[in-house]
Protein backbone atom coordinates (compact mmCIF):
# COMPACT_ATOMS: atom_id res chain seq x y z
CA UNK A 1 0.00 0.00 0.00
CA UNK A 2 0.59 3.59 -0.55
CA UNK A 3 -0.19 6.85 0.79
CA UNK A 4 -2.63 9.00 -1.66
CA UNK A 5 -2.03 13.08 -1.25
CA UNK A 6 -4.50 15.71 -1.23
CA UNK A 7 -3.13 19.45 -1.48
CA UNK A 8 -3.58 22.72 -2.99
CA UNK A 9 -2.32 24.27 -6.38
CA UNK A 10 -2.63 27.68 -5.96
CA UNK A 11 -2.59 30.18 -3.02
CA UNK A 12 -4.44 28.21 -0.73
CA UNK A 13 -8.29 28.24 -0.01
CA UNK A 14 -8.89 25.45 -3.16
CA UNK A 15 -11.42 23.51 -0.92
CA UNK A 16 -9.00 20.77 0.02
CA UNK A 17 -11.40 20.40 3.66
CA UNK A 18 -14.87 19.62 1.21
CA UNK A 19 -12.78 17.31 -0.84
CA UNK A 20 -11.15 15.24 1.89
CA UNK A 21 -14.32 15.01 3.99
CA UNK A 22 -15.70 13.57 0.44
CA UNK A 23 -13.05 10.87 0.03
CA UNK A 24 -12.52 9.85 3.78
CA UNK A 25 -15.00 6.94 3.55
CA UNK A 26 -12.67 5.16 1.40
CA UNK A 27 -9.14 5.40 3.69
CA UNK A 28 -8.86 4.15 6.88
CA UNK A 29 -6.62 7.02 8.09
CA UNK A 30 -6.72 10.88 7.30
CA UNK A 31 -3.37 12.33 8.50
CA UNK A 32 -2.13 16.31 8.10
CA UNK A 33 1.61 16.89 7.61
CA UNK A 34 2.29 20.42 7.96
CA UNK A 35 1.00 23.81 8.70
CA UNK A 36 -0.74 24.98 11.59
CA UNK A 37 -4.39 26.67 13.00
CA UNK A 38 -3.39 29.17 9.48
CA UNK A 39 -5.31 26.58 7.79
CA UNK A 40 -8.93 26.85 7.49
CA UNK A 41 -10.85 24.12 6.39
CA UNK A 42 -14.36 24.25 5.83
CA UNK A 43 -17.14 21.44 5.62
CA UNK A 44 -20.71 21.61 5.09
CA UNK A 45 -23.26 18.76 5.33
CA UNK A 46 -27.06 18.25 7.11
CA UNK A 47 -27.16 22.18 6.85
CA UNK A 48 -24.57 22.42 9.41
CA UNK A 49 -21.17 24.22 8.76
CA UNK A 50 -17.39 23.30 10.12
CA UNK A 51 -14.46 24.91 10.14
CA UNK A 52 -11.38 23.08 10.78
CA UNK A 53 -8.13 24.76 11.26
CA UNK A 54 -5.75 21.95 13.35
CA UNK A 55 -8.09 18.84 13.70
CA UNK A 56 -7.84 16.54 10.17
CA UNK A 57 -11.08 16.52 7.80
CA UNK A 58 -12.07 13.00 8.23
CA UNK A 59 -12.69 13.60 11.18
CA UNK A 60 -16.61 13.54 11.07
CA UNK A 61 -16.23 9.69 9.30
CA UNK A 62 -16.92 7.32 12.37
CA UNK A 63 -14.74 4.75 10.94
CA UNK A 64 -11.64 6.97 10.40
CA UNK A 65 -8.80 7.24 11.97
CA UNK A 66 -7.54 10.64 11.81
CA UNK A 67 -3.93 11.94 12.53
CA UNK A 68 -2.13 15.23 13.55
CA UNK A 69 1.37 14.53 11.83
CA UNK A 70 4.53 15.63 13.05
CA UNK A 71 5.53 18.03 10.12
CA UNK A 72 1.98 20.36 12.02
CA UNK A 73 2.59 23.30 14.64
CA UNK A 74 -0.21 22.97 17.44
CA UNK A 75 -1.64 25.60 19.54
CA UNK A 76 -3.16 24.37 22.65
CA UNK A 77 -5.63 27.22 22.95
CA UNK A 78 -7.31 26.39 19.22
CA UNK A 79 -7.12 22.84 19.11
CA UNK A 80 -9.48 23.23 22.89
CA UNK A 81 -11.65 25.55 20.81
CA UNK A 82 -11.92 23.18 17.70
CA UNK A 83 -12.46 20.58 19.74
CA UNK A 84 -15.53 22.10 21.71
CA UNK A 85 -17.53 23.58 18.35
CA UNK A 86 -17.05 19.76 17.31
CA UNK A 87 -18.20 18.34 20.65
CA UNK A 88 -21.65 20.16 20.41
CA UNK A 89 -22.76 17.38 17.45
CA UNK A 90 -22.23 14.67 20.44
CA UNK A 91 -18.57 13.23 18.53
CA UNK A 92 -15.74 12.44 20.88
CA UNK A 93 -12.67 12.88 19.22
CA UNK A 94 -10.95 11.16 21.45
CA UNK A 95 -11.81 7.77 19.62
CA UNK A 96 -10.14 8.40 16.51
CA UNK A 97 -7.65 11.54 16.77
CA UNK A 98 -4.10 11.14 17.33
CA UNK A 99 -1.78 13.31 17.51
CA UNK A 100 2.45 12.65 17.08
CA UNK A 101 3.86 13.08 20.04
CA UNK A 102 6.65 14.89 17.83
CA UNK A 103 4.42 17.54 16.69
CA UNK A 104 5.28 20.90 17.84
CA UNK A 105 4.13 22.96 20.15
CA UNK A 106 2.77 27.10 19.76
CA UNK A 107 3.34 28.85 22.36
CA UNK A 108 1.33 32.30 23.34
CA UNK A 109 5.21 34.02 22.91
CA UNK A 110 5.31 32.47 19.47
CA UNK A 111 1.42 34.49 18.79
CA UNK A 112 3.06 38.07 20.39
CA UNK A 113 6.20 37.65 18.05
CA UNK A 114 4.09 37.11 14.87
CA UNK A 115 2.39 40.03 15.49
CA UNK A 116 5.33 42.52 16.99
CA UNK A 117 7.31 41.23 13.80
CA UNK A 118 4.01 42.03 11.25
CA UNK A 119 3.91 45.20 12.95
CA UNK A 120 7.67 46.14 12.84
CA UNK A 121 7.11 45.86 8.97
CA UNK A 122 4.55 48.05 8.44
CA UNK A 123 3.28 48.42 4.51
CA UNK A 124 6.10 45.33 3.87
CA UNK A 125 4.15 42.79 6.02
CA UNK A 126 3.66 39.49 4.23
CA UNK A 127 0.38 39.21 5.52
CA UNK A 128 0.93 36.46 8.19
CA UNK A 129 -2.47 35.29 10.03
CA UNK A 130 -0.51 36.14 13.37
CA UNK A 131 -1.33 32.64 14.60
CA UNK A 132 2.31 32.29 15.47
CA UNK A 133 2.99 29.87 12.80
CA UNK A 134 6.48 31.51 11.27
CA UNK A 135 8.22 31.94 14.72
CA UNK A 136 7.31 28.02 15.67
CA UNK A 137 8.79 26.88 12.65
CA UNK A 138 11.59 29.49 13.46
CA UNK A 139 12.39 27.49 17.04
CA UNK A 140 11.42 24.19 15.41
CA UNK A 141 14.40 24.67 12.93
CA UNK A 142 16.56 26.03 15.42
CA UNK A 143 16.08 23.28 17.34
CA UNK A 144 14.71 25.32 20.33
CA UNK A 145 10.89 24.19 20.18
CA UNK A 146 8.35 22.47 22.70
CA UNK A 147 6.85 19.40 21.06
CA UNK A 148 3.82 17.37 22.35
CA UNK A 149 5.75 14.67 23.71
CA UNK A 150 7.31 16.92 26.18
CA UNK A 151 3.61 17.56 27.67
CA UNK A 152 4.23 14.00 29.78
CA UNK A 153 7.67 15.40 30.92
CA UNK A 154 8.48 15.62 34.70
CA UNK A 155 10.27 18.76 33.87
CA UNK A 156 7.65 20.14 30.98
CA UNK A 157 6.92 23.63 32.93
CA UNK A 158 10.70 24.48 33.08
CA UNK A 159 11.15 23.60 29.41
CA UNK A 160 7.89 25.73 28.71
CA UNK A 161 9.78 29.00 30.70
CA UNK A 162 12.93 28.83 29.38
CA UNK A 163 11.30 29.21 25.79
CA UNK A 164 9.02 31.88 26.73
CA UNK A 165 11.82 34.02 28.36
CA UNK A 166 14.09 33.60 25.35
CA UNK A 167 10.79 35.01 23.59
CA UNK A 168 10.38 38.04 25.81
CA UNK A 169 14.03 38.87 25.47
CA UNK A 170 13.88 39.05 21.97
CA UNK A 171 11.03 40.71 21.93
CA UNK A 172 12.52 43.95 23.92
CA UNK A 173 13.75 45.01 20.14
CA UNK A 174 10.53 45.65 19.40
CA UNK A 175 7.93 48.38 20.24
CA UNK A 176 5.06 46.86 20.82
CA UNK A 177 2.88 46.42 23.80
CA UNK A 178 1.24 42.97 24.95
CA UNK A 179 -0.36 40.97 27.50
CA UNK A 180 0.89 37.15 28.00
CA UNK A 181 -1.42 36.40 31.40
CA UNK A 182 -4.88 35.56 30.12
CA UNK A 183 -3.43 33.62 26.76
CA UNK A 184 -1.05 31.79 28.65
CA UNK A 185 -3.70 30.81 31.29
CA UNK A 186 -5.88 28.85 28.11
CA UNK A 187 -2.96 27.57 26.70
CA UNK A 188 -2.38 25.08 29.48
CA UNK A 189 -5.84 24.51 29.91
CA UNK A 190 -5.07 23.42 26.55
CA UNK A 191 -2.39 21.77 27.63
CA UNK A 192 -4.46 19.38 29.61
CA UNK A 193 -7.10 19.09 26.89
CA UNK A 194 -4.35 17.41 25.09
CA UNK A 195 -3.47 14.78 27.28
CA UNK A 196 -6.78 13.31 27.00
CA UNK A 197 -5.71 12.41 23.46
CA UNK A 198 -3.05 9.37 22.54
CA UNK A 199 0.25 10.36 21.32
CA UNK A 200 1.87 8.01 18.68
CA UNK A 201 5.43 7.42 17.06
CA UNK A 202 3.89 9.20 13.68
CA UNK A 203 6.42 7.17 11.12
CA UNK A 204 6.13 3.96 13.18
CA UNK A 205 2.25 4.07 12.62
CA UNK A 206 1.66 4.94 9.53
CA UNK A 207 4.79 2.35 8.26
CA UNK A 208 3.22 -0.73 10.35
CA UNK A 209 -0.47 0.80 9.14
CA UNK A 210 0.83 0.34 5.25
CA UNK A 211 2.42 -3.18 5.86
CA UNK A 212 -1.34 -4.00 7.10
CA UNK A 213 -2.65 -3.03 4.40
CA UNK A 214 -4.71 0.33 5.42
CA UNK A 215 -5.22 2.88 2.75
CA UNK A 216 -3.97 6.24 4.14
CA UNK A 217 -4.77 10.04 3.00
CA UNK A 218 -2.06 12.52 3.54
CA UNK A 219 -3.70 15.65 3.92
CA UNK A 220 -2.25 19.51 2.91
CA UNK A 221 -3.04 22.58 4.33
CA UNK A 222 -2.19 26.17 2.11
CA UNK A 223 -1.73 25.73 -0.95
CA UNK A 224 1.53 24.96 -3.38
CA UNK A 225 2.00 28.89 -4.51
CA UNK A 226 2.57 29.52 -0.71
CA UNK A 227 4.91 27.09 0.03
CA UNK A 228 8.29 28.19 1.83
CA UNK A 229 10.62 27.04 -0.98
CA UNK A 230 8.40 26.61 -4.06
CA UNK A 231 5.98 29.59 -3.21
CA UNK A 232 6.06 33.18 -4.27
CA UNK A 233 8.62 33.94 -1.77
CA UNK A 234 8.70 36.27 0.98
CA UNK A 235 4.95 36.10 0.69
CA UNK A 236 4.37 32.05 1.59
CA UNK A 237 3.65 30.17 4.58
CA UNK A 238 6.65 28.43 7.05
CA UNK A 239 6.59 25.12 5.92
CA UNK A 240 6.37 22.48 3.17
CA UNK A 241 3.28 22.63 1.51
CA UNK A 242 4.49 20.29 -1.32
CA UNK A 243 4.05 16.41 -1.81
CA UNK A 244 7.29 16.13 -0.70
CA UNK A 245 6.35 17.70 2.65
CA UNK A 246 4.93 14.64 2.98
CA UNK A 247 7.34 12.31 3.93
CA UNK A 248 9.15 14.86 6.79
CA UNK A 249 5.65 15.62 7.85
CA UNK A 250 4.20 11.78 8.20
CA UNK A 251 7.57 10.04 8.28
CA UNK A 252 7.62 7.89 5.21
CA UNK A 253 9.54 7.50 2.19
CA UNK A 254 8.94 8.99 -1.16
CA UNK A 255 8.62 5.82 -2.30
CA UNK A 256 5.93 5.31 -0.04
CA UNK A 257 3.63 8.38 -2.19
CA UNK A 258 1.23 6.88 -4.46
CA UNK A 259 -1.88 9.02 -5.92
CA UNK A 260 -1.42 12.77 -5.54
CA UNK A 261 -4.55 14.75 -5.94
CA UNK A 262 -4.22 18.56 -6.80
CA UNK A 263 -6.94 20.96 -6.21
CA UNK A 264 -7.41 24.28 -7.93
CA UNK A 265 -10.33 26.44 -8.36
CA UNK A 266 -11.79 27.29 -11.66
CA UNK A 267 -10.63 30.67 -10.71
CA UNK A 268 -7.58 31.57 -8.42
CA UNK A 269 -7.65 33.99 -5.25
CA UNK A 270 -5.43 34.96 -2.80
CA UNK A 271 -5.45 36.21 0.73
CA UNK A 272 -2.89 38.84 2.04
CA UNK A 273 0.10 40.44 0.41
CA UNK A 274 2.22 38.88 -2.09
CA UNK A 275 2.51 39.33 -6.24
CA UNK A 276 -1.10 37.98 -8.51
CA UNK A 277 -0.74 38.28 -11.85
CA UNK A 278 -4.75 38.00 -12.93
CA UNK A 279 -5.83 39.76 -10.20
CA UNK A 280 -9.07 41.19 -11.16
CA UNK A 281 -9.97 44.82 -9.81
CA UNK A 282 -13.29 45.35 -11.75
CA UNK A 283 -16.81 44.25 -11.24
CA UNK A 284 -15.46 40.55 -12.42
CA UNK A 285 -14.11 40.73 -9.29
CA UNK A 286 -16.35 41.67 -7.12
CA UNK A 287 -18.53 39.00 -8.68
CA UNK A 288 -15.96 35.93 -7.75
CA UNK A 289 -15.92 37.17 -4.19
CA UNK A 290 -19.72 37.78 -4.07
CA UNK A 291 -20.71 33.99 -4.98
CA UNK A 292 -17.72 32.43 -4.07
CA UNK A 293 -17.90 33.78 -0.56
CA UNK A 294 -14.22 34.67 -0.75
CA UNK A 295 -13.44 35.70 2.83
CA UNK A 296 -10.85 33.84 5.18
CA UNK A 297 -12.41 30.84 7.11
CA UNK A 298 -9.39 31.69 9.25
CA UNK A 299 -9.08 35.60 9.38
CA UNK A 300 -11.96 36.45 7.82
CA UNK A 301 -10.27 38.51 5.66
CA UNK A 302 -11.42 39.52 2.01
CA UNK A 303 -9.79 37.28 -0.57
CA UNK A 304 -8.21 39.14 -3.90
CA UNK A 305 -9.60 37.04 -7.00
CA UNK A 306 -8.50 36.78 -10.15
CA UNK A 307 -8.53 34.37 -13.20
CA UNK A 308 -7.31 31.19 -13.57
CA UNK A 309 -3.20 31.00 -14.36
CA UNK A 310 -2.85 28.07 -15.98
CA UNK A 311 1.48 28.92 -15.87
CA UNK A 312 0.89 28.61 -12.21
CA UNK A 313 -0.46 25.40 -12.37
CA UNK A 314 1.09 23.74 -14.55
CA UNK A 315 3.93 24.62 -12.19
CA UNK A 316 2.16 23.00 -9.32
CA UNK A 317 1.06 20.41 -11.16
CA UNK A 318 5.12 19.49 -11.99
CA UNK A 319 6.91 19.91 -8.54
CA UNK A 320 4.06 17.40 -6.96
CA UNK A 321 3.60 15.23 -9.95
CA UNK A 322 0.35 15.19 -9.77
CA UNK A 323 -1.85 12.44 -10.93
CA UNK A 324 -5.42 13.54 -10.60
CA UNK A 325 -6.54 17.11 -10.53
CA UNK A 326 -9.77 18.28 -8.60
CA UNK A 327 -11.90 21.43 -9.85
CA UNK A 328 -13.90 23.19 -7.08
CA UNK A 329 -15.87 26.81 -7.23
CA UNK A 330 -16.69 25.79 -11.53
CA UNK A 331 -20.66 26.58 -10.33
CA UNK A 332 -19.33 30.47 -9.45
CA UNK A 333 -18.63 30.98 -13.18
CA UNK A 334 -21.88 30.72 -14.12
CA UNK A 335 -22.30 34.68 -12.97
CA UNK A 336 -19.55 35.89 -15.43
CA UNK A 337 -20.65 37.09 -18.58
CA UNK A 338 -16.96 35.77 -20.48
CA UNK A 339 -14.65 34.02 -18.78
CA UNK A 340 -11.47 34.18 -18.80
CA UNK A 341 -7.92 31.89 -18.28
CA UNK A 342 -4.48 33.36 -18.31
CA UNK A 343 -2.73 30.83 -21.23
CA UNK A 344 1.08 32.16 -20.24
CA UNK A 345 2.62 35.57 -19.08
CA UNK A 346 3.73 37.68 -21.83
CA UNK A 347 7.79 38.21 -22.11
CA UNK A 348 7.94 34.64 -20.92
CA UNK A 349 7.27 32.91 -24.06
CA UNK A 350 8.72 29.15 -22.77
CA UNK A 351 5.86 28.95 -20.04
CA UNK A 352 8.68 29.59 -16.85
CA UNK A 353 7.35 30.09 -13.84
CA UNK A 354 9.77 33.04 -13.29
CA UNK A 355 11.65 33.47 -9.87
CA UNK A 356 9.58 36.81 -9.34
CA UNK A 357 6.41 37.78 -9.83
CA UNK A 358 6.71 41.44 -10.71
CA UNK A 359 4.82 44.19 -12.43
CA UNK A 360 6.83 43.24 -15.45
CA UNK A 361 4.98 39.18 -15.23
CA UNK A 362 1.40 40.39 -17.43
CA UNK A 363 -1.31 37.67 -18.03
CA UNK A 364 -2.00 36.65 -21.75
CA UNK A 365 -5.91 35.62 -21.95
CA UNK A 366 -7.90 33.52 -23.62
CA UNK A 367 -11.78 34.10 -23.91
CA UNK A 368 -14.14 31.27 -23.18
CA UNK A 369 -17.80 31.36 -22.98
CA UNK A 370 -20.23 31.17 -19.73
CA UNK A 371 -22.09 28.01 -18.73
CA UNK A 372 -24.92 30.08 -16.92
CA UNK A 373 -26.54 27.46 -15.45
CA UNK A 374 -26.54 25.96 -11.61
CA UNK A 375 -24.19 23.06 -11.63
CA UNK A 376 -25.80 21.79 -8.41
CA UNK A 377 -28.56 20.31 -10.75
CA UNK A 378 -26.23 18.16 -12.62
CA UNK A 379 -25.10 14.34 -11.42
CA UNK A 380 -22.26 13.11 -13.96
CA UNK A 381 -20.25 15.05 -16.62
CA UNK A 382 -22.23 14.49 -19.15
CA UNK A 383 -24.96 16.37 -18.07
CA UNK A 384 -22.50 19.60 -17.97
CA UNK A 385 -23.40 22.46 -20.54
CA UNK A 386 -21.32 22.42 -23.79
CA UNK A 387 -19.38 25.68 -22.42
CA UNK A 388 -18.01 24.02 -19.07
CA UNK A 389 -17.08 20.60 -21.02
CA UNK A 390 -15.19 23.11 -23.46
CA UNK A 391 -13.36 24.46 -19.96
CA UNK A 392 -12.84 21.45 -18.76
CA UNK A 393 -10.94 20.21 -21.80
CA UNK A 394 -8.89 23.36 -21.87
CA UNK A 395 -7.04 22.50 -18.61
CA UNK A 396 -7.02 19.01 -19.09
CA UNK A 397 -5.48 19.17 -22.52
CA UNK A 398 -2.85 22.07 -21.65
CA UNK A 399 -2.26 20.09 -17.98
CA UNK A 400 -2.25 16.57 -19.51
CA UNK A 401 -3.56 15.33 -16.86
CA UNK A 402 -7.39 14.34 -15.91
CA UNK A 403 -10.29 15.73 -13.80
CA UNK A 404 -11.39 13.53 -11.67
CA UNK A 405 -13.79 15.72 -9.18
CA UNK A 406 -15.49 18.59 -9.80
CA UNK A 407 -17.54 20.79 -7.04
CA UNK A 408 -20.55 21.97 -8.24
CA UNK A 409 -21.49 23.51 -4.62
CA UNK A 410 -20.71 23.52 -0.91
CA UNK A 411 -21.91 20.43 0.99
CA UNK A 412 -20.52 17.34 0.11
CA UNK A 413 -22.95 16.25 -2.08
CA UNK A 414 -22.35 18.61 -4.92
CA UNK A 415 -19.91 17.05 -5.54
CA UNK A 416 -19.27 15.02 -9.44
CA UNK A 417 -16.95 11.86 -9.82
CA UNK A 418 -15.94 12.33 -13.67
CA UNK A 419 -14.58 8.85 -13.76
CA UNK A 420 -17.52 6.96 -12.74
Amino acid sequence: MKVDVLLGLQWGDEGKGKIVDVLSPNYDIVARFQGGPNAGHTLIFNNKKYVLHLIPSGIFRENTVNIIGEGVVLDPVIFSEELSEIKKSGIDLTKNLYIAEKTSLILPTHRILDAAEEAELGSAKIGSTGKGIGPAYIDKIGRNALRVGDITSSNFKNKYNALKNKHINKLKSYKFDYNIAEYEEKWFEGIETLKKFKFINNSYFINEALKNGKKILAEGAQGTLLDINAGTYPYVTSSTVTTAGVCSGLGIAPSKIGEVYGIFKAYTTRVGSGPFPTELFDDNGKILQKFGYEFGSTTGRERRCGWLDMTALKYSIEINGVTQLIMTKADVLQFIETIYISEKYQNYPSGLFPYELNEQVKPQLKAFKSWKENLADFSSKDEFPDALKDYIHYIENETKVPITIISTGADRNETVWCNK
